[in-house]
């Protein structure tokens, strides 16, 4: 491989798209740590509405977490291709609901675009680029901001 080939495969980066809120979502596959079917979660008192409850992961008690709901827009209703995305931030672990997940996404950097409204648009950075994707822009989620003090307390 020449000095060329290793520079640019250097500048793809692997997503996964998914939708919440009926919106088009993408997080970097390093994040991710596996894909459950949806299933009925414990559910836990005077908890932001975002958070579901938790889940029993192989021994692992993690906090669940609405996406979209999370994201703002409305919750999520559970249908037949719904899924927990379970990932890793930092050393913690948890689970998103979303509506779907679609397909791996290899990007190259320079197609993706910074977000405009960053620092204006009061998401506290959530959003922190856009890809185009076929017909669709679809949203870089930083799964840091997402993952806040709230979903923290619960585990």
């Amino acid at each position: 491989m020449t000095d060329i080939e290793t520079t640019e495969k250097a500048k793809i980066t692997e997503f996964v798209s998914l939708r919440a809120g009926g919106q088009g979502y993408c997080v970097e596959i390093t994040s991710i740590r596996e894909i459950r079917r949806w299933r009925t979660v414990t559910s836990l008192p005077n908890s932001d509405k975002s958070i579901l409850g938790v889940m029993n992961l192989r021994g692992a008690v993690i906090p669940i977490i609405d996406l979209a709901a999370r994201l703002g827009l409305q919750i999520t209703e559970v249908g037949p291709r719904s899924v927990v995305v379970v990932v890793a931030v930092g050393n913690r672990v948890i689970g998103l609901l979303v509506e779907a997940v679609s397909e791996i996404l290899s990007i190259v950097a320079d197609e993706i675009q910074p977000n405009p409204t960053q620092g204006h648009d009061g998401n506290d950075g959530q959003v922190v680029g856009l890809v185009s994707v076929e017909e669709e822009m679809l949203k870089i989620l930083a799964l840091d901001t997402i993952v806040d003090r709230d979903a923290e307390e619960v585990a």
